[in-house]
């Protein structure tokens, strides 16, 4: 029998705009756009822009588009 080692791994829970988009793929002018539009969740910090993975796993969940099979 051979053992299994579960593999634990740290991330950041808060993303700035950069970071965003490269763990998602949202480029930051269409994070902008979101934003102005209250479409994405985000939160502000004196002048810094943050997301909440959290929260952007729940918002991308709950946009899921069904596909008739």
């Amino acid at each position: 029998m051979q053992d299994t080692q579960t593999e634990t791994t740290t991330q950041k829970r808060w993303l700035n705009p950069k970071e965003l988009y490269a763990e998602y793929g949202f480029t930051e002018s269409n994070q902008g756009k979101l934003r102005m539009r209250r479409v994405i969740p985000f939160s502000k910090m004196g002048n810094y822009i943050r997301y909440d993975r959290l929260e952007i796993d729940k918002w991308i969940e709950s946009n899921a588009v069904e596909v008739a099979v």
